[in-house]
């Protein structure tokens, strides 16, 4: 197993940027990259449906970053609500550079077992989610001439696993939606794209997950080891940023599974 590596330091990659993160409440990718977002000179709205873990997570980074992010609680499965988050973010930030869209949920169970309910609510906060997200923000950044969307959608989505057939599928719409909406979008000078993690260690994780399929899922990586959440989110920031400039479309594999 390698080590893991230094955390990085800051290097301006969106200095002066206003940044919007859903599901960012917690310990994984969300709150990795609003963090990051924050070390990297951004200004940063963090989102999310649970109020008490929402701000618990903007006083963690007050505290790690000295800048604390504004926050607007939202459930992304709810257009109103998805509308109020990009109002508030325009009231709080004045304008939107940046918007990630975090927002998924998992579980596993064989498609024979799968209920309807559990079908439509993975697809409704893993898929449909990132569409309203889009078709809220997106208007306000073709009005500007600019922006950037930075989806997270999944290695599930081109590989299979036995048991998540529901989540495989929305990450798999995720990727198809990001460069479908980016073709759109480029006439505005608008960049959509997507990362596509394999597996990133966070509490949350370990919580709902074996410890037989975390050893067996790290195993399959070269490196031995699962990602840390804020190397996933060095790569979000990446294509969040303008080093990033002539890409749209794009599903960047943050992963080092063998092939």
């Amino acid at each position: 197993m390698s080590l893991i590596p230094t955390y990085p330091t800051p290097r301006d990659l969106v200095k002066g940027k206003t940044v919007v993160v859903t599901a960012a409440a917690g310990t994984g990718i969300g709150f990795a990259v609003a963090k990051r977002a924050a070390e990297e000179g951004a200004r940063v709205l963090i989102s999310d449906f649970h109020e008490r873990r929402l701000g618990e997570a903007a006083d963690r980074i007050a505290t790690e970053t000295g800048h604390r992010p504004a926050t607007c609680i939202c459930d992304v499965t709810d257009q109103a609500q998805v509308d109020a988050l990009r109002d508030a973010a325009i009231a709080e930030l004045g304008h939107i550079d940046v918007l990630i869209n975090n927002a998924g949920l998992g579980g596993e169970v064989s498609v024979v077992d799968m209920s309807d309910d559990q079908w439509h609510r993975v697809l409704d906060v893993t898929l449909n989610s990132v569409f309203r997200m889009t078709r809220a923000f997106l208007p306000h950044m073709q009005d500007r001439k600019s922006g950037a969307i930075v989806n997270n959608a999944s290695v599930l989505g081109w590989r299979a696993q036995k048991g998540q057939a529901h989540y495989a599928a929305a990450k798999a719409g995720v990727m198809a939606f990001t460069r479908c909406s980016a073709v759109e979008a480029a006439e505005f000078g608008v960049r959509i794209n997507a990362v596509a993690p394999s597996i990133a260690m966070h509490a949350f994780l370990a919580k709902v997950t074996t410890d037989e399929l975390l050893d067996e899922l790290a195993a399959r990586e070269a490196f031995g080891r699962p990602a840390e959440v804020w190397e996933v989110a060095n790569v979000m920031l990446f294509l969040a940023s303008d080093l990033a400039s002539y890409m749209t479309g794009e599903v960047l594999s943050v992963s080092s599974q063998r092939a």
